[in-house]
C-alpha cells in the first residue's frame, strides 16, 4: 500500500490488520517530511522522539490484542494553535515561542485518545492574523502545486503538508476562511462546523489563564485528502465538554450515504459585489450541470437580501472587539456595551436570513474565494484576479460570510484552472447539519474529482 497518500481510514485499518506497523507509518511520513519539507515549509516543532514512543506503543498493545481507537497508530499533525503537553504551541509569536501548555486541548486528548499519534505542528501567519502563513518564528509555507504560490492561511502549513503527503489529517481554525481557503488554494478538504459545535476550549496559547476571548464565529475542524476522512476526525473532535460551556448538545450522527437524486442544491457562480476569477465561477456552473444530470433539484439561488459587505464589515469589527477585550490592561476608549449588543442584532437578522434560506436547499454550492493560490506577497497588496486588481482584504469574503452566520461550510476539490492550480468550492449547509453535509459532499465527491496527488511529491 501507499502509506504515504491512503486516507486516514486506510492507514488505521492496515495498522489494526497489521500489514503496516505504526512505526513504519511513522518513518514513512517522516521521511516524506525530510524529503520535501524544506522547499514547502509546512512542519514544524517537529517531535520524532516523542512520535516514535507513542508508535512503539501502538503496535505493543495490538501484540496485546488491544485496539486504542479509530485512529490506532495514525500518525497526524496538529495546527501550531493548539495547547499540546510537551510541544511548544507558538501561533508564530515571538512572545510565544518557548511556550509549552501544561496539558492538551480537548481537542488534542480526544484526538490522542482515538489512537493518533502526533508528529509536529504546522506553521500558520502570526498570531492567525493573514491569509498567507508566514511568520519571524518559522518563515513562509509554500504551495506543494507551485512553490511561488502561497498556500493560504491560516491554516496553510496544514493544507500544504497534507497536500504534500506529510501528514494524512489536520485540524485548523476558521474565524474568516481560515480552514476553506487553505484547503481550496492546496486541493483538499476542509470543514467548518456550525459554530459551538466543537470545543475551542485551550484552542490559542494561553500562558497567563486570562479569559477566553474569542467566542464567536471561530471554529475547529479538519483537514484532510476526502470526504470520508474529515467525516471520521468530526466525529472524533466533536460534542460535549466541560471546558467550553458556549457548546450546544447537539448529538453526533452517522454521516448518511444519500441518493443525489433526493438533493436539493442551489448555486451561485458569485455574490453580489463579490469579485471571483472566471474559472471559479466556471466551476460552480460546471458542477451544477452535472449534480442536475445526476438527478438532483438544481436551482440558481436566490440569496437572501442581505448587505453582504456590511455583514463582513460588522464580522471583522466583532472580532475587533473581542481581541479589545482581550488587552490585559482596558483602552482608554472602550468600546461602549450598547455597540456590542447592536452588533449581535444585526448579527442575529443575518443568521435567520441564512436559515430561512435553508428550509428551502439542502446545501449552497459557491465559491471558495475569490481566487486560486496567488503569488507570496506582502499582507495588504492588491490581488490580480482575471486581470483586474482586487483588494486583499476580499481573499476570504465568500467564506467569512458564513463564519458570521455560523453555518456549516466545507471545501471540496474541484479541478484545476488555466494555470494549472487547484480549484476549491463551497458546500453550506443548513446548522447542525454537518453529517447531512458531509453525506452530500460524498456523493458529489466522484463528480467534483477529489484530491489529486501533485506533481513530485
Amino acid at each position: 500500500m501507499d502509506s504515504i497518500f491512503s486516507s486516514t481510514g486506510q492507514l488505521a485499518a492496515a495498522i489494526l490488520d497489521r500489514k503496516i506497523s505504526a512505526i513504519e507509518a511513522l518513518d514513512a511520513h517522516l521521511a516524506q517530511i525530510d524529503a520535501h519539507n524544506d522547499a514547502v515549509n509546512a512542519v514544524i516543532s517537529l517531535d520524532r522522539e516523542g512520535a516514535r514512543s507513542r508508535a512503539k506503543e501502538a503496535d505493543a498493545a495490538l501484540v496485546r490484542g488491544a485496539a486504542l481507537g479509530p485512529l490506532h497508530g495514525v500518525p497526524f499533525t496538529l495546527k501550531d494553535m493548539h495547547e499540546t503537553s510537551g510541544m511548544k504551541t507558538t501561533v508564530g509569536f515571538p512572545a510565544f515561542a518557548d511556550y509549552i501548555a501544561r496539558q492538551d486541548s480537548p481537542v488534542v486528548a480526544r484526538l490522542k485518545a482515538a489512537g493518533g499519534v502526533l508528529m509536529a505542528k504546522t506553521n500558520v501567519p502570526t498570531m492567525l492574523s493573514d491569509w498567507q502563513s508566514n511568520n519571524p518564528l518559522f518563515g513562509r509555507t509554500s504551495n506543494p502545486w507551485n512553490l511561488e504560490r502561497t498556500a493560504g492561511g491560516s491554516s496553510g502549513g496544514a493544507a500544504a503538508a497534507i497536500c504534500a503527503g506529510m501528514t494524512p489529517f489536520d485540524v485548523g481554525s476558521d474565524m474568516q476562511d481560515s480552514i476553506r481557503l487553505p484547503a481550496a488554494f492546496c486541493g483538499v478538504y476542509g470543514l467548518k462546523p456550525t459554530e459551538h459545535r466543537v470545543s475551542l476550549a485551550a484552542a490559542f496559547p494561553n500562558p497567563g489563564g486570562a479569559a477566553r476571548s474569542v467566542r464567536l464565529m471561530s471554529c475547529l475542524g479538519p483537514l484532510a485528502r476526502s470526504v470520508e476522512d474529515l467525516a471520521l476526525i468530526y466525529q472524533i473532535i466533536t460534542g460535549p465538554d466541560e471546558s467550553d460551556t458556549d457548546l450546544a448538545p447537539v448529538p453526533v450522527k452517522d454521516v448518511p450515504k444519500l441518493d443525489l437524486k433526493t438533493v436539493r442544491i442551489a448555486f451561485a457562480p458569485s455574490f453580489p459585489g463579490f469579485p471571483v476569477a472566471g474559472d471559479i465561477s466556471a466551476a460552480v456552473e460546471d458542477l451544477a450541470r452535472q449534480l442536475q444530470g445526476a438527478g438532483a433539484v438544481v436551482e440558481e439561488a436566490k440569496l437572501p437580501g442581505l448587505d453582504l459587505h456590511g455583514d463582513l464589515e460588522q464580522g471583522g469589527a466583532l472580532i475587533g472587539m473581542m481581541m479589545e477585550a482581550a488587552q490585559p490592561e482596558p483602552r482608554e476608549v472602550p468600546t461602549p456595551i450598547s455597540q456590542w449588543f447592536e452588533a449581535l442584532a444585526r448579527r442575529d437578522r443575518s443568521i435567520l436570513a441564512w436559515d430561512r434560506f435553508f428550509e428551502n436547499y439542502d446545501a449552497l454550492l459557491c465559491p471558495v474565494a475569490m481566487t486560486t493560490a496567488f503569488p507570496h506577497c506582502e499582507p495588504g497588496t492588491s490581488i490580480e484576479v482575471d486581470g483586474k486588481e482586487q483588494s486583499y482584504w476580499m481573499l476570504p469574503a465568500y467564506g467569512a460570510v458564513f463564519n458570521y452566520s455560523g453555518h456549516p461550510a466545507l471545501s471540496i476539490p474541484c479541478g484545476q484552472d488555466s494555470a494549472g492550480l487547484p480549484v476549491g468550492l463551497q458546500l453550506v449547509g443548513r446548522r447542525w447539519s454537518e453529517e447531512q453535509l458531509l453525506g452530500i459532499a460524498k456523493a458529489i465527491e466522484p463528480l467534483a474529482g477529489g484530491f489529486r496527488r501533485p506533481p513530485g511529491y
